[in-house]
């Protein structure tokens, strides 16, 4: 923000005012609005991605299957060839020309994809909680999800709302979480609708100035929470739907208090508080004029962002740009990571072996049927619904009720949120999302298991 009240108030003209409110309040009720379908409540951006799944139906796949494979295809081919319309676009270039690691990420979700789609191939990958799990059941939330949020997104972040929201709530964002007060659009769309659309948002904003590479780190790990209506699928896998409420507030509990307690502790604190031009973000930025409230302050923040909007179809050509970076550049990878993951869990004991060390800690938390309990801790890494499937076997409730709150709070699982993470310009590496994992658990776990003795 600007330290001095330098917006012009004839910048607070009827088109302005008009350009901040329409698509500001168009894009509230796309991405936070709670509606009900069918019998359940969800965001109207979710329901278009519902709408856009039934109507493409069995061919969903074989488009995934091409966008995946055609991913790969031209990130080989534009390093080799380098096109013109490729080596001059920012875009493209950023979206196709990649370093080998990633090129070999490309390739490996490809290779995925194609072995899942015709059938051919290991049984590792074939069965169905892995590969065919990716391709089938994730890979097509998030295909629509992405074509619709990224499209609309420029609603959020090109009108002003970020702005006005932004000072109004930076006194609460910024001393709870370090977080400046634009990031509160981010995480309400994340908490009532997806976590996909809050590392989407987080992305963009990084990438255009305004978050730190600190703030899209916090923001990307610690708000990128699961929907209200699949926690209620995770509670219902484990047979306790009756009690969602009390599950609900728990994770609310539970993730709001590991919310302020990672931004304080390695490796959140100690990213950078740079932005991505390297410059640093200073507290005075964020300062309010003398002469100024903050309610007058941030309306004219806001009609000064809307009244740089001259040209409908630039801000349409970025919409349709997100839409395309995160399809073309993300879907490959967590086919490939998830479905990596996915195997390790389901072929191996490494996920049972390092769980036994949590043993003494359920123990001591007094959760019942502590060693079955402990195989379903680190699975949650790989997928955020193994624990439950894993936990629907055990016979105590309250041992369930706390696996399936865990579950949802550590919400760093590599089948989605955490490839997403790798594959958006969010400056995260693996070995932190690991470790990010693990303090979400240890923190999370005792409140939960705190609760749950209230609770039964």
């Amino acid at each position: 923000m600007q330290t001095t009240s330098n917006i012009p108030f004839s910048l607070t003209t009827k088109r302005n005012t008009l350009m901040f409110l329409i698509p500001s309040l168009l894009g509230i009720f796309l991405f936070m609005t709670p509606i009900k379908v069918d019998g359940n409540f969800t965001i109207p951006i979710a329901a278009l991605a519902k709408f856009i799944l039934a109507h493409l139906g069995d061919h969903t796949s074989l488009v995934i299957t091409s966008i995946v494979t055609v991913s790969a295809l031209a990130s080989i081919l534009a390093p080799l060839i380098k096109p013109l319309f490729i080596t001059r676009s920012k875009f493209l270039s950023s979206l196709l020309l990649i370093s080998p690691a990633w090129l070999i990420v490309r390739l490996l979700g490809s290779i995925f994809v194609l072995m899942a789609y015709f059938n051919v191939g290991p049984e590792h990958v074939l069965n169905p909680g892995t590969g065919i799990f990716v391709l089938n059941d994730l890979l097509p939330t998030l295909l629509s999800v992405f074509l619709f949020a990224g499209l609309f997104l420029p609603l959020l972040t090109n009108f002003g709302l970020l702005e006005l929201i932004g000072t109004l709530m930076t006194r609460i964002m910024r001393p709870l979480f370090g977080l400046p007060g634009r990031s509160a659009v981010d995480c309400a769309s994340s908490w009532l609708g997806d976590g996909s659309v809050a590392i989407l948002m987080s992305s963009k904003q990084y990438e255009q100035g305004y978050y730190t590479e600190k703030e899209a780190a916090i923001v990307g790990t610690t708000f990128s929470i699961v929907s209200i209506s699949f926690s209620l699928v995770v509670i219902a896998q484990v047979g306790l739907e009756h009690m969602f409420i009390p599950f609900y507030l728990t994770v609310c509990l539970s993730g709001f208090i590991t919310a302020i307690i990672m931004p304080r502790i390695p490796p959140l604190s100690w990213k950078k508080n740079t932005l991505i031009t390297g410059k640093e973000r200073t507290v005075e930025n964020e300062m309010i004029p003398e002469n100024e409230t903050v309610f007058s302050y941030s309306y004219k923040l806001a009609i000064a962002r809307a009244s740089k909007i001259r040209s409908i179809s630039d801000v349409l050509q970025e919409g349709i740009q997100n839409a395309i970076d995160m399809i073309f550049g993300v879907l490959p990878v967590v086919m490939a990571i998830g479905t990596a993951t996915l195997i390790i869990a389901e072929y191996t004991p490494i996920f049972t072996i390092l769980g036994m060390p949590f043993v003494p800690l359920l123990e001591l938390l007094r959760i019942p049927e502590a060693v079955a309990a402990s195989g379903t801790i680190l699975v949650g890494i790989a997928d955020m619904f193994i624990p439950s499937v894993l936990g629907a076997n055990i016979d105590n409730e309250m041992t369930r009720f706390v696996i399936a709150s865990l579950s949802v709070t550590q919400l760093i699982y590599m089948s989605e949120v955490g490839a997403l993470l790798l594959g958006s310009k969010i400056p995260v590496k693996i070995w932190e999302l690991l470790v990010i994992f693990l303090l979400r658990t240890l923190i999370s776990l005792p409140i939960i298991a705190a609760v749950a003795h209230l609770i039964f």
